[in-house]
């Protein structure tokens, strides 16, 4: 079986609420995925980062975070998924990289980073900077319809939240 084979039984097993075989899994794909995320091929450090967030892997959020400074695009993407997964229950994951999320939304020069950026704030507390930040990716003229339509519905989403507490 291979770590995106492990990924995908792993999110299968998490979805399905089974903690003690996901436990067991984690344990043997530990190493391998630590490995894969030290790999010259984008491709396997890719599948590690994704795998991160398939795991439901929270003692590895710190390699997430050198996921969202590769070089690579799609590991960058890979790792934002991973991110996007683990801060569904909890903000704590998201605020904890807030800056760097900034700089994708903001300036990434791939398009699917930053939609993938964008996404993951949405999980984050709602602060007035983040809020000010996509609102204005929103309204800026030379971006993409879909980066721009995300950051608003983020940012409006965001703002109710902020109503709400």
């Amino acid at each position: 079986m291979s770590l995106a084979e492990a990924g995908v039984e792993a999110n299968l097993l998490a979805e399905s609420g089974n903690e003690r075989d996901l436990a067991k899994l984690r344990a043997a794909w530990a190493e391998d995925l630590e490995a894969a995320a030290r790999s010259s091929d984008h491709l396997e450090r890719a599948a590690a980062y994704r795998a991160v967030g398939q795991f439901r892997f929270r003692q590895k959020e710190e390699l997430l975070r050198r996921g969202l400074e590769d070089d690579s695009p799609a590991c960058r993407g890979s790792a934002l998924l991973s991110l996007e997964l683990l801060s569904r229950d909890h903000p704590r994951a998201i605020n904890a990289v807030r800056p760097l999320l900034h700089t994708l939304a903001n300036a990434d020069g791939n398009a699917a980073v930053r939609r993938l950026a964008i996404m993951s704030l949405r999980n984050g507390s709602p602060q007035r900077d983040t809020i000010v930040l996509l609102q204005g990716i929103a309204e800026e003229e030379d971006l993409d319809r879909e980066i721009q339509q995300t950051a608003a519905k983020v940012a409006a989403g965001l703002e109710r939240k902020a109503r709400a507490r």
